[in-house]
């Protein structure tokens, strides 16, 4: 794969640290959950740009509607002692429109059909909106668990009503319905009720060659 960081990306890394005995500390996968949330909610929780089409795509993607990746994350986690030290590295376009497309394509599209005058924004804004905002939903996550971000997190998902193949391309097709209380996807086939699985860690494509945990 070639990972590129043409001039107009937000391109950041990030360093936290998570007590082992504690809700997150016990669910570190919704880690990943939680910083893509808050790179669309530091856009759609802004006055305005409230219907701005970014989404967030399951485990770690950041998406224009379901249509394209705009940006990505991954969370690296080690354990020491009683203590998680987590680097996150996360980016995502905002003014460059290669190779796929940025947040301020997205806004002149919105402002071209509704008629609106909203302002292109900087990545260093985003940036420190991002990290804001993933500080108030870990505090939420500590205080709550899972049942105090989900509701949020599964109003930009894109994967209500989508199907899935589990084992191989060739497997049987499955629904999905949601994440469970560890971050992991949960479908539901046909007779055999609700499971929890993960990717394939071979796959790029993080929902094809979907498998069940043993």
């Amino acid at each position: 794969n070639a990972w590129l960081s043409p001039l107009g990306c937000a391109l950041c890394t990030l360093h936290i640290s998570i007590p082992l005995h504690s809700n997150l500390g016990q669910r570190i996968p919704f880690i990943q959950h939680l910083v893509s949330l808050a790179v669309v909610e530091a856009v759609r929780s802004i006055p305005g740009y409230e219907d701005i089409e970014l989404r967030v795509k399951w485990p770690n993607d950041i998406y224009y509607s379901d249509l394209m990746k705009l940006g990505g994350v991954l969370v690296n986690s080690t354990l020491i002692e009683t203590t998680f030290h987590i680097l996150i590295g996360f980016g995502f376009n905002v003014n460059n429109s290669n190779p796929t497309i940025c947040i301020n394509d997205l806004i002149a599209k919105f402002n071209r059909e509704e008629g609106t005058e909203l302002k292109p924004l900087s990545a260093d804004c985003l940036i420190a909106r991002t990290v804001t905002v993933l500080e108030r939903l870990i505090e939420v996550f500590q205080e709550k668990g899972p049942n105090g971000v989900l509701p949020q997190y599964y109003k930009y998902w894109v994967h209500s009503g989508k199907q899935v193949q589990l084992h191989s391309e060739h497997g049987p097709m499955a629904w999905i319905v949601g994440i469970d209380d560890y971050g992991y996807l949960q479908v539901h086939q046909e007779g055999k009720g609700v499971e929890s699985v993960h990717p394939d860690g071979n796959s790029f494509d993080m929902l094809r060659n979907l498998i069940i945990p043993k």
